[in-house]
């Protein structure tokens, strides 16, 4: 049953390139690439409506630090 929970996930991630990628769990390709971080949301939206999107911080906040994860 767990990999039906993990395919209710995306993934939010910084690319070295500046882009964001979003990526099921364990894949090792993205399933798509957005140049800004809110349009990798919506795509991730797009791709999965019922998914929990997990967005990568990418700074310093009062909420986390960069290796944590935000709801998106």
């Amino acid at each position: 049953m767990a990999g039906k929970k993990d395919s209710n996930n995306l993934y939010i991630e910084r690319r070295e390139d500046n882009t964001y990628a979003v990526r099921k769990p364990n894949s090792e390709r993205a399933s798509a690439v957005a140049p800004t971080q809110g349009q990798a949301i919506e795509r991730a939206k797009q791709l999965n409506p019922d998914a929990a999107v997990h967005v990568e911080r990418v700074r310093n906040t009062t909420g986390g630090k960069p290796d944590k994860w935000r709801k998106g």
